[in-house]
């Protein structure tokens, strides 16, 4: 019925597919639970022994969108639900409340992402406030815009639509891609429904690591623009560049950048980062390698 599909690399996920085992199996439905060790150096060995649960391997890690085709090709069952590594399920009734949208007419359910209340310690704040922000959103919220806050992490999907789709993006390794994801379930006019149903996320970077993967990820949405992958899609962002562009501004967000984006960086990677900022950082970024990247 049910395929837990989990990525990963070199991340210990012992807790996470005990956890979902657990639940699994006080629902008496047929299940797998299929982790790809993507490259990694530091396997996960103690969860070989539970029952329908598999491991493979590669030698080389192949990044997320590469490993979740493969996990996908290997499932059996024709519901996918996609786990990352450092995630865990916030509640008990986790796979119960995924299992009850089996039989409605939906093509993918999100369950959210949810964050510990305390703050982390300070090299670790901008991804927090960002998570806390921008990703801890309720469904009732969600759902307004199904395809704008997408989070592929913890992610109930119907196997030929996630072939369709992840054979659609057919890119490697990378970051940013959740925006393109959403675009395309959104292009082939798929139902999507969003749940409080979320995993606590743990692997929270540090502020200069996930900076410099906001910036990767803003390359990319100018990559897809510029290639025409991207043809309908709710990401603000990528809307406001779009606007930007056609206003004949992208050489003002580009000084504004020249001459704000140290001091800009320095505040977002310090001990009280602003997300308006982290805002302002990324479209005026955009704006300065967009010369570069049509």
């Amino acid at each position: 019925m049910i395929s837990i599909l989990i990525p990963t690399y070199n991340y210990k996920i012992t807790e996470l597919v005990n956890s979902i085992h657990k639940q699994l199996e006080l629902t008496n439905v047929p299940f797998e639970i299929i982790v790809l060790e993507d490259g990694s150096t530091q396997p996960n060995v103690e969860i070989s022994p539970l029952d329908y649960t598999s491991i493979l391997r590669f030698k080389e890690n192949k990044g997320r969108v590469k490993a979740r085709q493969v996990l996908a090709q290997k499932a059996k069952f024709d519901w996918l639900l996609f786990l990352d590594a450092d995630v865990l399920p916030k509640n008990s009734t986790f796979i119960v409340n995924y299992l009850e949208c089996l039989p409605k007419d939906y093509d993918a359910v999100f369950g959210g992402f949810y964050y510990y209340n305390t703050p982390p310690e300070t090299s670790l704040m901008l991804r927090w406030k960002y998570g806390k922000t921008k990703e801890q959103v309720p469904a009732i919220i969600r759902n307004k815009t199904p395809f704008k806050i997408i989070i592929s992490a913890n992610c109930l999907i119907k196997k030929e639509v996630f072939t369709k789709i992840n054979t659609a993006m057919n890119q490697k390794k990378g970051y940013g891609y959740d925006n393109f994801f959403g675009a395309l379930l959104k292009e082939n006019n798929c139902k999507v429904l969003h749940l409080d149903n979320e995993v606590y996320h743990l692997g929270i970077e540090e502020s200069t690591q996930y900076l410099n993967k906001n910036e990767h990820a803003a390359l990319t949405l100018l990559k897809l623009k510029n290639a025409g992958n991207i043809v309908t899609h709710d990401n603000d962002l990528l809307k406001l560049f779009i606007k930007i562009e056609a206003n004949n501004l992208i050489g003002v967000g580009r000084w504004f950048y020249k001459l704000f984006g140290a001091s800009m960086k320095k505040q977002l990677i310090g001990n009280n980062p602003n997300i308006t900022i982290l805002q302002v950082y990324r479209i005026s970024y955009m704006c300065f390698k967009a010369r570069k990247t049509i």
